[in-house]
């Protein structure tokens, strides 16, 4: 349609209006309705893992969940000879804060190995001290088989809520074959009660694949997502020789490693030991001189 407008006694004839969008010129298209609310759909769905993660969750443990949480806190205690007077989770959590503070990370695995193996109950210490024997019992009872990862998998649901938190069996494809190997945990207690990805890593990741499968006989998997603080534990699997999950960054400002008074410019563990490595150069220039 087109506008007549009267100016100084003259007609002057404008073009038509454009009813497209201002910045749509000709030759480029909106982009399909479909695709938009995909990825507004996609982009509401990480928000909202975002906000589950950084929510905290209350915990009520129940008289089993608490006998468990003091029992292996005080084997921890009992290992590394570092004690705390907290009571219920909260003292697991700073056992496992000490450990990470003092010790490497190597050491701070076998250190968890070990408060596994006091943890376990006498008879079973007994015949694990004869590793080899003990392995081939194992191995015959529970063959690696669909039935052996099945109940791997339910029995860590049904017994380690406490420790880890609400948690569900769920499905992968063994061998072409669909079973219920897989434990996923939708938001890991352990996870969010240290903050850090070095102590989810060094002291319940790395630590239990080995004592699963060193002591069981069963391999497992773990892969922790550290943007909504899930896990799957998936059993009968391999973990891999070079394992992503080890090269993951800290949450760096909210890690529970954090200890201001041990150097400016590291405000958590994490980033002090990457600071000392980036700049170990520069101390042995200056104490030479």
């Amino acid at each position: 349609m087109e506008a007549n407008i009267l100016r100084c006694g003259a007609i002057k004839t404008l073009p038509p209006i454009s009813r497209r969008p201002q910045g749509m010129e000709f030759g480029h298209r909106m982009p399909p309705r479909k695709l938009l609310s995909s990825v507004v759909e996609a982009r509401v769905q990480t928000e909202e893992k975002m906000v589950a993660a950084t929510e905290k969750t209350t915990y009520t443990d129940n008289w089993f969940d608490r006998l468990a949480i003091r029992y292996l806190s005080r084997s921890i205690q009992a290992t590394t000879a570092i004690s705390n007077n907290k009571e219920g989770y909260e003292s697991l959590v700073e056992a496992a804060i000490m450990i990470c503070k003092k010790f490497d990370a190597e050491a701070q695995q076998d250190l968890v190995i070990q408060s596994l193996h006091r943890a376990l109950p006498p008879i079973i210490l007994t015949l694990a001290s004869h590793s080899s024997t003990f392995l081939i019992m194992i191995k015959i009872l529970l063959p690696q088989s669909t039935f052996t990862r099945e109940i791997f998998a339910a029995f860590t649901t049904l017994f380690f809520p406490w420790l880890v938190g609400s948690c569900q069996v769920r499905k992968s494809e063994v061998d072409g074959k669909t079973e219920k190997n897989v434990v996923y945990i939708p938001k890991c207690r352990f996870l969010e009660s240290t903050n850090c990805v070095g102590m989810c890593t060094n002291l319940c990741k790395v630590p239990s694949q080995k004592f699963i499968q060193d002591s069981l006989g069963v391999p497992v998997y773990m892969v922790p997502n550290f943007e909504d603080m899930s896990c799957e534990m998936v059993f009968g699997q391999q973990p891999p020789l070079h394992d992503p999950t080890l090269k993951q960054p800290c949450y760096h400002k909210s890690c529970n490693g954090i200890d201001p008074s041990t150097h400016n410019k590291a405000e958590t563990w994490c980033e002090l030991l990457q600071w000392m490595k980036e700049n170990w150069q520069h101390f042995i220039l200056r104490r030479s001189r």
